[in-house]
């Protein structure tokens, strides 16, 4: 067990400390680019030389982005602003700010004005991503990317380098994907934990977070399995990482054995597959991609997809943690308070914000959920 603990520990000192890690790849002589939510090509990075860093923002009190950004929007797209301000990303050779909603939007036009020292480059995806024209699109928003990193890096790219990083994340995501289905069986590995393994991602190369997910897959193989007395629940959102809202759950005894979250699972369902050149590569896996609330999707599946988690971990409910003024998801949970009701499957609404201090709302309704699912 003590080689599962310090596996464990090895992804919460770096979920911790994305700071740390940025000024260790500037120390190696690396440059960093900033990818902001969501589905930011990274690959195209990674094959330039660089290291790509997700930011998702912090639980941190928001004062200077206050200056740009309306009261009632999005905290998240808020708090990747206050830190650019703040000067946390100092080092950093640009950030990559898809246009997947209007949040996004407005943080890229807000980021030129207040963060002048790292370029904004902006990554605009088509609506209508699967048809030939829209495929189209997006490659050539990648080669718009692709441009501007030139410009602000001076470095060159390849597209014979692109497949090879496209072969470096797709073994990340099947990783990635073993190790969601492997941890359904050890309950021990805590809410906090799992969050630290998903987080933990955006902040490293992703060979070297592959190298660290293998192993911890191999410590679970030696575990003994244990009896699972928890309540199993799948989780769905944009964002589920609040120190609070994890402990809670943890405190509950509730296990969360699948999800279908935009900073978790949602990034690793879909592999890019072979095709004439990388770019075509990363456009036809834009296209592929479905269950999410920033994809347009006419007969929105997320809702079903949602249930189907239900099914296939046999969970005993779903938990949707919203962040507040994300439109997006709000305009989702209808479609999937719908979806569960239909198949009778418990369902909780959790809001939270990066600006959240107090939850003790969300432990009584945490706790009184854990009853009517037992």
């Amino acid at each position: 067990m003590s080689g599962l603990k310090e596996s464990l520990q090895a992804f919460h000192k770096i979920a911790s400390s994305p700071k740390e890690q940025l000024k260790k790849y500037l120390a190696q002589d690396k440059e960093v680019v900033l990818c902001a939510p969501v589905y930011t090509p990274e690959e195209i990075v990674h094959a330039m030389g660089m290291i790509p860093m997700g930011t998702w923002g912090a639980d941190i009190e928001i004062k200077e982005a206050k200056t740009y950004f309306p009261a009632f929007i999005c905290s998240v797209m808020q708090s990747v602003l206050e830190l650019g301000i703040r000067g946390e990303f100092a080092g950093a050779s640009a950030i990559i700010i898809p246009s997947l909603c209007d949040s996004l939007k407005c943080l890229g036009e807000n980021w030129k004005s207040s963060v002048e020292n790292i370029p904004f480059i902006p990554m605009v995806y088509p609506q209508n991503r699967k048809a030939d024209f829209g495929k189209a699109f997006t490659k050539a928003g990648y080669e718009r990317v692709i441009a501007d990193l030139e410009k602000a890096t001076g470095q060159g790219f390849d597209d014979a380098k692109l497949i090879a990083s496209i072969e470096i994340y797709n073994a990340h995501n099947a990783a990635m994907r073993q190790l969601s289905d492997c941890l359904n069986d050890y309950p021990e590995v805590t809410a906090a934990d799992r969050n630290a393994i998903f987080q933990s991602a955006f902040y490293m190369e992703k060979s070297e977070h592959t190298a660290l997910v293998k192993a911890l897959i191999s410590e679970l193989t030696k575990a003994e399995k244990t009896a699972n007395q928890k309540i199993k629940i799948v989780t769905t959102g944009i964002l589920v990482d609040a120190d609070d809202l994890l402990q809670i759950l943890d405190d509950n005894d509730i296990q969360i054995v699948a999800d279908n979250v935009a900073s978790e699972s949602r990034q690793y369902q879909v592999d890019a597959k072979p095709a004439e050149t990388g770019l075509d590569s990363l456009a036809e896996k834009f296209a592929d991609m479905d269950n999410c609330s920033v994809l347009f999707n006419v007969d929105k599946a997320i809702a079903e997809h949602t249930v189907d988690l239900v099914a296939k971990y046999q969970a005993h409910g779903v938990v949707f943690v919203m962040t507040k003024f994300c439109d997006p998801e709000e305009f989702d949970y209808v479609m999937i308070k719908k979806a569960c009701e239909e198949k009778n499957i418990p369902l909780l609404l959790v809001e939270i914000d990066r600006q959240m201090t107090n939850y003790e709302q969300v432990r009584t309704a945490v706790e009184t959920f854990r009853e009517i699912l037992r």
